[in-house]
C-alpha cells in the first residue's frame, strides 16, 4: 500500500485530533450556516468564519471525500486533487469528464485553483500551516475535520452538512442521511437473517515493503468499524491488546504475527486494488505464519469489492453496506 490509499492526515502522518464542523454566530457547534440575502456566513473546523457570495457553484476540493460529496450533492467540482488515484480507488461517484486535476492532496497547485475562478475550496485538517494561508489569499477555504475516532458516522455527515450549507444543497443533504439510514437498517436486517449473524469480523488491509507486510485494522472507533458495530457483527479488533488507533481516523498498525492475536472463528475482511500487489495473496501466499492461522485454514479470508474507498462519504459507505448484504447472502 502507498499514500495513495491513506487520507491526508494518515500518509502525512499527522494524526490530530479533529474538530466538528462547526456552526455561524454564538452557536458554533451545530455545523448551522447563516444566510442574509445572497451571502451565506459559516464556520468551518477552524473555528474561522467564512462568508461567501452566495451559493457556491465553482468548487473545488483536495481531500476525495470531500469531491464525492460534492459530487453526491449534486454539485460538480471543477477541481479535484490527484484525480487518477480517485477514480482508481473511489468508485462510488464519477467526476465530470473535464474535472481539472489541480495537484497531489498534500500539495495543491496554487497557479492551478488561481486559474479556475472558484467559489470555495474544500480542504480538510490535514492541509494546514501556509499551504491553506496562502490559498485563502484569494480563494474562500471551508476545512473540514478528516474524521473523529468514535463518532464518524456523525462526523461525515456533519462534513456533508457543511459542504452542503456552502453549496446550496441541504435538502440533498437530508436525502442523502435518509438513504443511508435506510439501507444500514436493511442491511442490518439481512445480517441478523443470515449465517453473519453474531459473527466476529476483523477488518483490515496491508501493504508490502521490501517483502514485508503491514497490516492496518479497522478498529471500532474508525468509520467502517463504527459501520461493522452497527450491523450488529462484533469488532475482533477491540480484544488484541496492543492495538493504538489513530484519534482523526480510528486505525492501528500491526504485523502478520499480530494476526495470531485474532479469534480462531473470525471472519476475516480485507481491502485490496488490482492497481497494486495483494499482500495476503501474493506476499503471504508461502508465510507459514499466515497460512497457518484458523482463519486462513479454514477459508474465512474475503477480499472486499475493488474501488470501495475506506475513507469515503455515505455513497462509498453505501457500497460497503452492498458488499455485507452480498456476505450475508
Amino acid at each position: 500500500m502507498t499514500s495513495i490509499r491513506l487520507p491526508l492526515v494518515a500518509a502525512t502522518a499527522i494524526l490530530a485530533t479533529a474538530l466538528a464542523a462547526c456552526g455561524t454566530t454564538e452557536e458554533a457547534s451545530d455545523g448551522a450556516s447563516e444566510s442574509t440575502g445572497a451571502t451565506i456566513t459559516l464556520t468551518d473546523s477552524r473555528g474561522k468564519e467564512i462568508t461567501l457570495d452566495g451559493p457556491a457553484t465553482r468548487v473545488a476540493a483536495t481531500e476525495w471525500n470531500a469531491a464525492e460529496y460534492l459530487v453526491s450533492l449534486g454539485v460538480e467540482p471543477v477541481g479535484v486533487a490527484d484525480v487518477k488515484g480517485f477514480e482508481t480507488w473511489d468508485s462510488a461517484v464519477e467526476l465530470p469528464e473535464d474535472v481539472t486535476d489541480i495537484g497531489t492532496r498534500g500539495e495543491p497547485s496554487l497557479d492551478t485553483l488561481a486559474s479556475l475562478d472558484l467559489d470555495a475550496l474544500i480542504v480538510t485538517d490535514g492541509l494546514t500551516g501556509d499551504a491553506v494561508k496562502q490559498i485563502e489569499k484569494t480563494i474562500p477555504v471551508i476545512v473540514l475535520p478528516g474524521g473523529k475516532a468514535g463518532e464518524q458516522i456523525d462526523q461525515m455527515f456533519a462534513n456533508v452538512e457543511l459542504v452542503a450549507k456552502a453549496t446550496g444543497t441541504e435538502d440533498k443533504a437530508q436525502e442523502l442521511r435518509d438513504d443511508f439510514d435506510a439501507k444500514l437498517a436493511e442491511t442490518k436486517e439481512a445480517v441478523a437473517d443470515s449465517d453473519l449473524a453474531g459473527t466476529t469480523v476483523a477488518l483490515a488491509d496491508a501493504y508490502e515493503n521490501g517483502g514485508s507486510v503491514t497490516v492496518r485494522p479497522y478498529t471500532p472507533t474508525s468509520q467502517l468499524g463504527t459501520i461493522v458495530g452497527e450491523l450488529g457483527l462484533k469488532n475482533a479488533w477491540a480484544d488484541v491488546q496492543g492495538l493504538e488507533p489513530d484519534a482523526a481516523y480510528g486505525l492501528a498498525q500491526t504485523d502478520v504475527e499480530g494476526l495470531t492475536k485474532l479469534p480462531d472463528d473470525v471472519r476475516f475482511w480485507y481491502f485490496s486494488n488490482d492497481t497494486e500487489t495483494d499482500p495476503f495473496r501474493v506476499t503471504l501466499k508461502d508465510n507459514t505464519v499466515w497460512t497457518s492461522l484458523p482463519f486462513v485454514e479454514g477459508g474465512d479470508v474475503t477480499r472486499l469489492p475493488d474501488r470501495i474507498w475506506m475513507f469515503g462519504g455515505p455513497a462509498s459507505m453505501d457500497q460497503f453496506l452492498d458488499a455485507v448484504q452480498d456476505l450475508a447472502g
